[in-house]
């Protein structure tokens, strides 16, 4: 039973993206076009796999079954999901997860083939956004599992101002591994550097933005500019500035990172006493990464709302290159079938004063029932 209906029933019956029944034609009229296009990898970089017209905004699986033409009027409110069968389980009217889910189905249908770093191949679309409460309950997606452990660690890890891979991976962690491997560095022309040395990626950012970086194992205390302290200063004495933003992304670094920043930007908005938070991704590896990254940054605004006497709000993900790696196709058409079961609740077990106070026992994660782990394998 799914919410929607089925990828896969589109696919097997060679549905357009209208639903005409008709298979949708590539730009170079050979019938490869949609996803069984992308499965088959020939087409050119850059061109795209079917007449969707690529909207940004927010989206729901329903949104994206009817893509409106360009000029025309804007869709209608979707139809209701049919009347729910006997012993079946509760249909969330409107879950969170569905806008995650209405993306991959969007990217999957309507994406351009492009070829990328990794040399994987990706399905791609340009600007997407997705909205997801914090009230009462925490986006930690439900249609597989997500490292919470591992979303947890790295966080703690980027407010520590650590860029040692090995730290992270001492606690069972190793999603850093990969990107901090001696034949990674020495790839880039880092052979000098220690293994598990990443050079000036988030947490250094976050934390000494501007100082010069020199390894990992320098001590960098009061040098450059401590932003995230920053952040929650302001959010205490100025909650309406139009400037409380934590960035990520420092153009005279980039060629010492590993890796550069994905998630490059967040701003913070304080009202009715509760903060939310935006985060602008300017690359989503839309399988691995980004349910990671919304849980994250969901994360760092509970944290931040806790210290400041907040409430959790909202938290917008905003997505540059949204992007599924051609070997994710098959997981995630599996995923897509998947109903979304109520979100999870988290609870901050102390009371902390100050962001470098938090430590991993302080969190528990309440209600968390997710369909089981699908995997996917990371490009590097």
């Amino acid at each position: 039973m799914t919410f929607w209906p089925a990828l896969s029933h589109l696919l097997a019956r060679g549905a357009g993206p209208h639903g005409s029944g008709r298979r949708p034609t590539s730009p170079n009229g050979t019938g490869r076009g949609g996803v069984s296009g992308a499965l088959a990898g020939k087409e050119a970089s850059g061109k795209v796999l079917s007449p969707c017209l690529q909207r940004s905004g927010t989206y729901s699986r329903a949104s994206t079954h009817a893509m409106p033409a360009a000029g025309s009027e804007l869709p209608r409110p979707p139809s209701p999901p049919p009347a729910q069968e006997q012993g079946a389980e509760p249909r969330p009217q409107h879950h969170g997860e569905l806008q995650y889910l209405g993306q991959i189905e969007h990217i999957l249908r309507c994406g351009f083939r492009k070829d990328d770093r990794t040399g994987t191949g990706t399905l791609s679309v340009f600007g997407m956004q997705a909205r997801y409460s914090l009230r009462d309950q925490f986006p930690l997606l439900t249609t597989k599992r997500v490292f919470w452990k591992g979303v947890l660690e790295e966080l703690l890890w980027f407010i520590k101002g650590s860029t040692n891979a090995k730290e992270l991976s001492s606690k069972g962690v190793k999603i850093w591994d990969a990107n901090g491997s001696r034949d990674f560095l020495d790839s880039l022309g880092f052979s000098s550097r220690e293994e598990g040395d990443l050079g000036p990626v988030y947490g250094f950012q976050w934390r000494h933005f501007g100082a010069e970086y020199k390894d990992m194992n320098s001590d960098y205390s009061g040098q450059g500019v401590d932003q995230l302290q920053k952040v929650i200063d302001t959010i205490k004495t100025n909650p309406d500035d139009r400037r409380i933003i934590l960035c990520a992304w420092n153009p005279k670094d980039l060629p010492l990172m590993a890796l550069p920043p994905c998630h490059a930007l967040c701003q913070f908005y304080v009202v009715n006493g509760e903060l939310s938070c935006q985060l602008y991704q300017r690359s989503g590896d839309m399988g691995l990464g980004v349910p990671f990254n919304i849980a994250s940054y969901a994360l760092l605004t509970y944290m931040i709302a806790h210290i400041t006497g907040l409430k959790p709000g909202d938290f917008v993900h905003t997505l540059g290159d949204a992007h599924i790696y051609l070997n994710h196709i098959e997981p995630l058409k599996i995923q897509l079938q998947r109903e979304p079961r109520p979100f999870p609740k988290l609870k901050i077990l102390r009371k902390v004063e100050k962001i470098d106070d938090f430590k991993a026992e302080d969190f528990q994660i309440e209600g968390y029932n997710p369909h089981p782990t699908i995997k996917m394998e990371m490009a590097v």
